[in-house]
């Protein structure tokens, strides 16, 4: 196999400008177990990509052979529209000019902050490695910090550190595997705030793997969505949320109400109304999923309505909403119920026993074949 020492920093601005990162027809195994089955993605100059799914999906050891720390077996891999993995090429992890932060930050204990940032910075004078450290660290907001070690350190310090480092060496791109997994929750946002707008202001193209839908619609441009080494589907998070292909990406965008039924005439009988069924046939099973946010509560009255009607069976404040627990009897059947969770925004806390009219936004409420 032959190995390429390549310069991927020289000027290849073309009329048409390739993806930062094209990853083709990429297979990987462990054994006999298939981790990556015929994947390809890529990421356009500025882009932020996430690849979003379950643990065991694929989605990291997607990540590390775009970086070279696990060898192609099947595919190929294209950084500026030169080939760095394929039949034949193998550029070895150094020479991809790509950046990597992982989970644990791998900062060097012994090496102090500026020490740590300037680390990749190889045929540098020591006087430009001193230089371009202390830009990346004021990028971060971390040039306070270049004589601390990382043990001195908070989580989110050390996270903006190892961004540093990676930026460091002006990489054409970001390979981010689960930055924000060893914080908390309130750190989490505000550091992946700050991370997306250090990527922005970069210029690198980034790809990201994560297994949180929200993080994945706050800093991803594209996102997409990986089952047993496969994408699902891949788009914007609007595309995904407001157009998911089958049930399983739907619920990977949050909580969601699943109802079984037949199609009949074009639609689902269920308790809460007829949901259209386009493109299935009549007496085919079909999974109605309901997002909580598309049920709209409304008191109760006496006077007659169609709409269905919801027994509260429990309201809890989750802060800037309320999750309300309830039981659902379709008006004309009252045989027939289904139990639903509907999130309304602000404090709405009917009392158990309570009875309320429901509403059902059909925007936010799809139908997948197979029951």
């Amino acid at each position: 196999m032959t190995v390429i020492d390549l310069d991927l920093h020289q000027n290849t601005e073309k009329a048409s400008t390739p993806p930062a990162l094209q990853l083709d027809g990429v297979r990987h195994s462990y054994g006999r177990t298939v981790a990556v089955d015929g994947v390809s993605v890529s990421v356009a100059p500025g882009e932020v990509v996430c690849l979003l799914g379950p643990s065991g999906c694929g989605k990291t050891t997607m990540l590390r052979i775009a970086a070279g720390l696990e060898a192609l077996q099947d595919g190929e891999i294209r950084l500026a529209g030169t080939m760095v993995a394929g039949p034949g090429v193998d550029v070895p992890p150094e020479r991809r000019g790509v950046g990597l932060v992982f989970q644990d930050y791998a900062l060097f204990p012994h090496l102090d902050v500026l020490d740590n940032v300037a680390f990749g910075l190889t045929g540098w004078t020591a006087a430009d490695r001193r230089s371009r450290a202390e830009s990346v660290l004021a990028l971060v907001g971390m040039n306070d910090y270049a004589a601390a070690f990382p043990h001195e350190l908070s989580g989110g310090q050390q996270q903006r550190v190892a961004l540093a480092r990676a930026l460091a060496p002006r990489p054409r791109v970001m390979l981010l595997d689960e930055p924000y997994s060893g914080l908390d929750a309130r750190l989490r946002d505000r550091v992946r705030d700050e991370v997306l707008h250090i990527l922005k202001a970069s210029g690198s193209a980034c790809l990201m793997v994560t297994h949180d839908s929200e993080e994945a619609m706050f800093m991803a441009d594209r996102i997409a969505v990986m089952r047993a080494g496969r994408i699902v589907q891949e788009g914007t998070p609007v595309e995904l949320y407001c157009e998911p292909v089958d049930a399983f990406v739907a619920s990977f965008f949050g909580e969601v109400n699943r109802i079984e039924g037949v199609v009949h005439a074009g639609a689902v009988d269920t308790p809460i109304g007829n949901i259209p069924a386009r493109g299935l046939p009549d007496g085919a099973p079909a999974t109605v999923v309901v997002r909580p946010e598309a049920v709209t509560i409304q008191s109760w009255s006496s006077v007659f309505s169609d709409d269905p009607s919801g027994l509260v069976e429990q309201a809890r404040l989750l802060g800037r909403t309320s999750l309300i627990h309830m039981t659902v009897t379709a008006p004309a059947r009252p045989d027939r119920s289904v139990h639903l969770h509907a999130r309304v925004p602000g404090v709405h806390l009917p009392k158990p026993g309570v009875r309320v009219r429901i509403q059902v936004d059909h925007a936010q409420t799809f139908v997948f074949a197979g029951g």
